[in-house]
């Protein structure tokens, strides 16, 4: 088990007395906290996945329909990260409220998927992207798999820098993302006109429906809209970094998601508007094409150097954030002892770091990565609704003790946390249903952590 964390107001910024073992140093504040939970959130999806939803809703209105309710299972699970948040402010994060929650065993589970393939693959992945993007603007001769190493090896150099340096590495991209969506959202406005009256549906599209067709549609819809919010729970991982973590992430959590929120809304409309739902079902850049249509090739060059920075703030964001889970696993002895040690200078988990960011170029120069990605594309949301649920064991154990820990409380609880747990393993239910081989496969991944967390426990004995 952890070490438990210091005194939440300590800013922990001096230097480490000789001979005393280094810390984590708390040096982010609320703005910090909002910019990693956005920046973990948002990557190249938005400037691409509204087509995927128009292909399975063909109205405007069940359109934004599916972002806005997609917005709301998305806070209603920032509201429950907050509580969990608020109770258990530990560096892991989401790997120590279920190794709190249940059991050691089921939290290394977490871990293993993570590091192994969710993290690691996912970052492998938005690497490639952020490579092709960046050739496409410089037409420098080098290989994708070349600038993507190089990206990630950036990345993990500034992150073993400090807390701060990566921090503030983020909140620059982060910046930059959202003046990109602003951009798009303004121009996007005007760049109306014509495409809207062309805009109805195709016959195709349009063809009558059941009440029951529009429902399945619909349900269908969400699975992507869910994928593109989540990212949320990332920003629990520095809660041992974050000052005053039992009020600034519980903040930084709800507000970083409404603000997701109103940014898709805004993305999703001016899509709509531009391109009407026929061309906007019919094009995989809808981005891309609202701007060409409202400036040319010039909007088109516009928002891939937007959509570029996204991609880079997205894995500046995960290399901040995902190896704080594999120091708190070493810390409780589930892990390589190395991968705890701590920097004297720097106080941060260099050896963590540097593992994730060598997985992710290993990854990304063998050329798995979208194999990876679609053997887990529901292990993430099966642990979304199992974490949720360890609010119900908190809350009740938390009763029996006299202390107060003066948690942020869900409002709805328990409909809202049930209702949320029933939404991510309904996801789940539906990728396994769409993609029974890969889920499989995705599954057996995860089960393989059992016998190595036993195995690594009789070994270390």
């Amino acid at each position: 088990m952890s070490e438990p964390i210091e005194s939440e107001g300590s800013q922990e910024t001096a230097a480490v007395p000789v001979g005393a073992a280094p810390k984590l140093a708390r040096q982010l504040g609320l703005f910090d906290a909002t910019m990693i939970v956005m920046g973990g959130i948002i990557g190249a999806g938005i400037f691409i996945n509204p087509y995927v939803v128009a292909r399975q809703v063909h109205t405007p209105a069940l359109i934004l329909g599916a972002w806005a309710v997609g917005g709301l299972i998305a806070l209603g699970g920032a509201f429950v990260y907050a509580e969990l948040a608020a109770r258990r402010p530990e560096v892991g994060g989401q790997y120590a409220y279920i190794r709190e929650a249940y059991h050691p065993a089921v939290a290394f589970m977490y871990g293993w998927a993570l590091l192994l393939v969710i993290q690691s693959g996912g970052m492998a992945a938005v690497a490639v992207t952020f490579a092709g993007y960046f050739l496409d603007l410089t037409n420098i001769q080098m290989t994708d798999w070349k600038v993507a190493a190089l990206a990630l090896g950036a990345l993990t150099v500034i992150n073993c820098l400090g807390v701060r340096a990566g921090s503030t590495v983020q909140n620059i991209l982060m910046v930059l993302k959202i003046a990109a969506i602003a951009m798009l959202v303004l121009v996007g406005l005007n760049a109306g006109g014509e495409a809207t009256a062309g805009g109805a549906p195709t016959e195709n599209l349009s063809s009558p429906a059941s009440s029951g067709s529009v429902l399945i549609d619909f349900g269908a819809a969400l699975v992507p809209v869910m994928f593109a919010y989540g990212g949320w729970q990332t920003a629990s991982f520095i809660a041992g970094e974050v000052r005053e973590p039992r009020k600034n992430l519980p903040r930084g959590l709800i507000i970083g998601v409404m603000g997701v929120v109103l940014l898709y809304l805004a993305v999703n409309f001016v899509c709509v508007s531009a391109l009407g739902v026929e061309e906007l079902a019919g094009t995989k850049t809808p981005a891309t094409e609202v701007m060409r249509l409202a400036m040319g090739e010039r909007g088109a060059r516009l928002i891939a150097v937007g959509i570029a920075i996204s991609t880079l703030g997205f894995l500046s964001q995960g290399m901040l954030t995902a190896p704080r889970v594999y120091f708190a696993m070493a810390e409780d002895r589930a892990f390589f002892k190395s991968v705890a040690w701590l920097s004297a200078s720097t106080r941060v988990p260099a050896v963590a770091i540097a593992l994730q960011g060598a997985l992710a170029v290993v990854i990304a120069i063998s050329g798995r990565y979208e194999e990876i990605l679609n053997y887990v594309v529901s292990v993430d949301f099966i642990f979304f609704g199992l974490t949720a649920t360890c609010i119900f064991v908190f809350r009740r154990r938390d009763a029996r003790e006299t202390s107060n820990p003066g948690a942020y409380n869900i409002p709805g609880h328990p409909v809202t946390t049930a209702l949320f747990v029933v939404a991510c393993w309904l996801v789940v239910a539906s990728t396994i249903y769409k993609y029974p081989k890969n889920s499989l496969i995705g599954l057996g991944i995860l089960a393989a952590g059992i016998p190595v967390y036993y195995a690594w426990r009789w070994w270390r004995k």
